[in-house]
């Protein structure tokens, strides 16, 4: 690729739909009612005659879907996120808000680390707090009314073949059993995606799974949130395992229907909040303020634990021989620890991917090579954020990478610099709300900033 990494990031953050959609494929087949393939399904509608979403579970349920078993767990929608939803579907802030989300500007939001308030990013971008059945419900809502997207209720079962090109997807339908041909097929099946068994079977190559076991426990509850609560929107608490050797951190957002959704997790054995009594001494004595005038409140409901083993991609741009026909998005190429909140706003940009990709006119019958390189840097950069966290945690043993413990040191001392140096803090939001490539925080000038400010408070 002739762009840099950052530069591409940089374009691909800024990807807009057409405006002129001009079809340069007749079918699209989607393979999950996930974010992401939903984000996929809005894509293909600007270039495909027909978009057909392929998903076990019924598109007119509402709530928590049962093939989303974390969706019950508080989601982070960062805002570079909610910058590409405005694009895809403008008046998405509006709709959202009507529905009871909650606006998150960056005064309504305090992030602390070991303790300490990090400083406020007054120009930071804006974004919205509300509970994962709501923002997906809309999306799928919005998705839904276009007029060649249609939806099958039905368990996908393999791929169709003609030679080295994908298409179609088998499907059934309780026991009777379908085809839905297309031009192009969109694997969004999430992390028990099983298209690299597929591909197998098929006598082509699985792709690599790399894993990076984080045995995360987190826990979330809903309390009551009264008209006259002054704690702010979002709040993030953190721990570094020097302060804390069985809480990672703790969360809350304000969400529809006047309540906290507050979370709190730990690694390995420990499992902190699981209890409801345990959640509330935890949230009151260990961590903010803020956060004990939360528990405070009436939980309503019963705590709701799950449990995240790994994070895991699949690298289907190493393969040397890959089908036309077919791309994979979301957590079913890559799917992170879910503490950095990184899943949602990750989807959008392989949607945006996916934009770019089809706007070229490609050969659809030729591997999607472009757009495998585009989803890369996407990938790469949300992993490289999220594994270096990791590996700073006592019960992660690696892979480490070349250099790992040079920029460790610099990690730690830009992120010690964001409690107090709005400049520093500016540019790792931007980072960690994936607006701008990690590369960006590699620059001479962000280290030497990041110094000079931890010089000063010592």
């Amino acid at each position: 690729m002739s762009l840099s990494r950052a530069r591409v990031f940089a374009e691909l953050n800024a990807v807009r739909p057409p405006d002129h959609p001009s079809p340069v494929l007749g079918r699209a087949v989607v393979v999950g009612g996930s974010i992401a393939g939903l984000l996929a399904a809005r894509v293909l509608s600007d270039y495909a005659d027909s978009v057909v979403i392929i998903d076990r579970d019924d598109p007119q349920v509402s709530g928590a879907r049962p093939g989303v078993p974390q969706g019950t767990q508080l989601h982070a929608l960062l805002p570079g996120g909610f910058l590409q939803l405005e694009r895809l579907f403008p008046g998405f802030r509006d709709a959202a808000l009507a529905r009871g989300a909650v606006e998150a500007p960056p005064p309504a939001r305090r992030n602390y680390l070991d303790g300490r308030l990090r400083v406020v990013v007054p120009d930071d971008a804006d974004s919205l707090a509300g509970s994962r059945p709501l923002l997906e419900g809309l999306i799928r809502q919005q998705v839904l009314r276009l007029p060649n997207v249609k939806t099958v209720t039905a368990r996908a079962t393999g791929l169709v073949f003609d030679g080295t090109v994908v298409t179609g997807v088998r499907y059934d339908v309780g026991g009777s059993p379908g085809v839905e041909s297309g031009d192009l097929v969109v694997d969004a099946m999430g992390r028990s995606s099983k298209l690299s068994a597929w591909l197998e079977q098929a006598g082509w190559e699985r792709p690599v799974t790399r894993r990076m076991t984080v045995h995360l426990n987190y826990a979330t509850a809903l309390f009551h949130r009264p008209d006259t609560a002054e704690a702010p929107t979002v709040a993030l608490a953190l721990h570094t395992p020097k302060m804390s050797s069985d809480v990672a951190g703790a969360a809350f957002f304000a969400i529809e229907d006047g309540r906290w959704m507050a979370m709190m997790a730990g690694y390995g054995d420990h499992r902190p909040g699981s209890t409801a009594e345990d959640f509330v001494r935890r949230l009151r004595e260990q961590f903010p303020p803020e956060f004990g005038e939360v528990a405070d409140q009436q939980m309503l409901g019963d705590v709701q634990t799950y449990h995240h083993a790994d994070s895991r991609r699949r690298d289907f741009h190493a393969l040397r021989r890959f089908p036309g026909g077919l791309v994979s998005v979301g957590d079913a190429v890559a799917s992170f620890n879910p503490v950095y909140g990184q899943g949602m706003t990750a989807a959008a940009l392989h949607a945006a991917c996916l934009s770019t990709y089809l706007r070229t006119g490609p050969d659809l019958t030729a591997p999607a090579r472009d757009f495998l390189a585009l989803q890369k840097v996407v990938v790469d950069a949300a992993w490289s954020t999220s594994t270096s966290a990791d590996l700073a945690l006592p019960h992660v043993d690696g892979p480490y990478p070349r250099g790992y413990r040079i920029t460790s040191w610099a990690s730690r001392q830009i992120i010690a610099a964001t409690v107090t140096d709005v400049a520093i803090a500016r540019r790792f939001n931007e980072v960690v709300s994936m607006r701008e490539h990690p590369l960006t925080l590699a620059r001479p000038g962000v280290l030497v900033g990041a110094l000079r400010a931890n010089r000063r408070i010592r």
